[in-house]
């Protein structure tokens, strides 16, 4: 039976762990964090998983909250327009609402990964309760055929070098903060359908709103993403979770009217429920060295490590362990030496490039040929699903994202197609609930 250790207990840790240790393999996980303090402490990050990444948990067998976590049947896009409404509020210039190919789910991390660390231990998984530093890794890599590192953060995420090819960014581009609440309404242009609401404020940031699951049921987690200076870059200084929620909803008034009109209720779901961050988007190279020469494969955000804005965090690190899990079984009784590493990463990387990509360009401000594009999603269904469905596979953006002109052929395609499907059989609306305006 071949050992391996993995550091870290996250979506990628876990994942991997109780995968592999389904398949026989002598596990050992170390966690910073017991179950219960999991439960108890503060949001430490957030999560939705689109298909792709749902259909991994659910092989496995893990999908313990499908049956309590909203189904997200797709995402919504706004665009605020300038500052014109009495007191300086935005106007929307754009809302429409396109569908996955499948549900996406969200699960709060306190509570999914406190329930597999449970699951690990119980299915007589060797669980260590210990922050890990390099010199305990340097002791303990001789004893395992195999170390991942799972933790992206800290002491253990600076045994990767910076890829300086793959990362195009030195500085952080998003000051995030978040809020997970109970009492948001529903979009009243869109009763009963649950979805993931983008909203973008050009020069400003987004407002991500996602129904959740969380310890005390139903709620929604308010996600701010602002440009590193600007008017949404102010929580860094707050004493409260009090004055944090109440600096949530007096942007949400300011910036997206339309989502503060559903939030005057909101309440945090707990007093742990408020996060506030900031960190440099980066690739890192996957194989660290440890000072004996001992060597480590790093997993997920320990070495690609995207910018929360367009959600790929989580659904990146599931994919990475559902492939290292196929390379580590492959491998047989052969060692897990430097090459067999350096090949388990390319292989994610094949994939994982096409979210990081598309991250990055999502943190630049959009250009004439995107909003292009969000204008045609908004009167063409084809357009917005296509749009949306890339969350769970960015390798699609590849094939008309990018480049202006394969937008602009994109485009006039499917106006074209759907002229000529209003002229066989007469202009029909779109399906409900598909594009709406106002303020």
């Amino acid at each position: 039976m071949r050992s391996i250790l993995i550091v870290g207990a996250g979506q990628s840790g876990l994942q991997l762990a109780l995968a592999l240790q389904a398949r026989g393999y002598d596990i050992t996980l170390m966690s910073n964090r017991t179950p219960e303090e999991m439960r108890s402490g503060r949001v430490q990050s957030t999560q939705c998983l689109f298909p792709t990444a749902l259909r991994h948990e659910r092989e496995l067998g893990l999908d313990f909250w499908a049956d309590r976590a909203p189904r997200i049947e797709g995402l919504g896009v706004s665009v605020a327009g300038p500052a014109d409404l009495p007191g300086g509020g935005h106007r929307r210039l754009l809302d429409w609402v396109g569908r996955f190919d499948g549900c996406a789910q969200s699960v709060d991390p306190r509570l999914k990964m406190a329930g597999w660390l449970d699951t690990f231990a119980d299915r007589g998984g060797r669980l260590v309760i210990h922050g890990a530093t390099v010199s305990d890794l340097d002791f303990l890599v001789r004893r395992y055929d195999l170390v991942l590192v799972a933790a992206g953060k800290g002491e253990l995420a600076e045994l990767f070098g910076r890829d300086a090819g793959r990362s195009p960014y030195t500085v952080p581009q998003r000051a995030f903060a978040v809020a997970c609440v109970h009492g948001l309404g529903p979009r009243p242009e869109h009763p009963g359908f649950e979805a993931v609401r983008r909203n973008l404020v050009p020069g400003v940031g987004e407002l991500l709103v996602v129904p959740t699951l969380t310890l005390s049921g139903r709620a929604d987690v308010l996600f701010w993403a602002g440009v590193p200076g600007g008017p949404l870059d102010v929580f860094q200084d707050l004493r409260s979770p009090g004055e944090h929620l109440a600096l949530t909803l007096e942007l949400l008034e300011r910036f997206t009217p339309w989502e503060y009109a559903r939030a005057t209720a909101v309440e945090l779901t707990d007093a742990g429920a408020t996060l506030a961050g900031r960190y440099v988007p980066t690739v890192r190279h996957p194989v660290g060295r440890l000072p004996s020469g001992g060597l480590v494969l790093g997993v997920a955000d320990a070495v690609v490590a995207d910018d929360p804005v367009a959600g790929q965090g989580a659904n990146a690190a599931a994919k990475c362990a559902a492939s290292y899990l196929e390379s580590i079984t492959e491998r047989g009784a052969l060692p897990f030496d430097e090459e067999w590493m350096t090949g388990a990463f390319a292989r994610h990387w094949e994939r994982a490039r096409h979210a990081t990509r598309w991250t990055n360009a999502m943190l630049a401000p959009a250009g004439a040929h995107v909003m292009e594009l969000m204008g045609a999603a908004a009167g063409h269904p084809p357009v917005a699903d296509r749009f949306v469905r890339g969350f769970d596979d960015p390798s699609d953006f590849e094939d008309y994202f990018y480049d202006p002109e394969r937008t602009a052929a994109y485009v006039a395609g499917v106006v074209a197609e759907s002229g000529a499907g209003a002229t066989a059989a007469g202009s029909a609306e779109p399906p409900g609930g598909r594009a709406a305006g106002g303020a």
